[in-house]
């Protein structure tokens, strides 16, 4: 941009509108000119301004509040779904366990009587300890109902809460497996189906 025309575009011009100060003006010779008495605002239209201003404030920190409360307790809560998730895995892998090797219940890939847990911590997390005792279904008798209560401490206060589940009694899967790939046992071939 040219400098020439930037002064020129910038210079007072004759004629043109003057600015008003912020004190007050009469001007009493200039026909056409009318100026209030005042200029600026007065202390009650300030009020009435910050009186907006607080109250939008007041709404949005509210509002942020309430959001940071939200995402704590979901946060709470997905936590808490994990460790029951857990509390099941390990009750699946450890609460049945298998039959002495070399009795027939081995042999016939059986497992024993259910333990009673009792105060154990969770692998996964071991703030958490929880207990389980286990009842059997007596219309199905590889059916037990698990009671859980689990138990943690947050912000120093210990904080509990308990639950039911169904497991069924058989060999846990990371044993199979091992027994299966370590020990050579053979595949069990599914039954036959009968012919029609």
């Amino acid at each position: 941009m040219n400098v020439r025309y930037l002064v020129h575009f910038l210079a007072p011009r004759p004629g043109a509108l003057r600015t008003v100060s912020l004190c007050a003006e009469v001007r009493e010779n200039e026909p056409g000119t009318v100026l209030s008495g005042r200029a600026g605002f007065t202390i009650i239209e300030v009020l009435v301004a910050l009186a907006i201003l607080v109250f939008g404030m007041t709404a949005i920190i509210g509002m942020l509040t309430f959001g940071a409360a939200m995402t704590r307790t979901a946060l709470l809560r997905t936590s808490a779904a994990a460790a029951s998730q857990a509390v099941v895995a390990d009750l699946e892998e450890t609460l049945f366990p298998p039959a002495a090797p070399g009795s027939d219940a081995a042999a016939a890939g059986e497992t024993g009587a259910p333990l009673e847990v009792k105060d154990r911590p969770l692998p996964s997390m071991p703030d958490v300890v929880y207990s389980a005792q286990a009842e059997e279904n007596p219309r199905r008798p590889l059916e037990y109902r698990v009671d859980v209560e689990m138990s943690w401490k947050a912000a120093g206060i210990r904080r509990a809460t308990s639950f039911s589940t169904i497991l069924v009694r058989e060999i846990p899967f990371g044993e199979r497996l091992r027994r299966r790939l370590v020990g050579g046992e053979p595949e069990k071939a599914p039954p036959a189906t009968p012919p029609r």
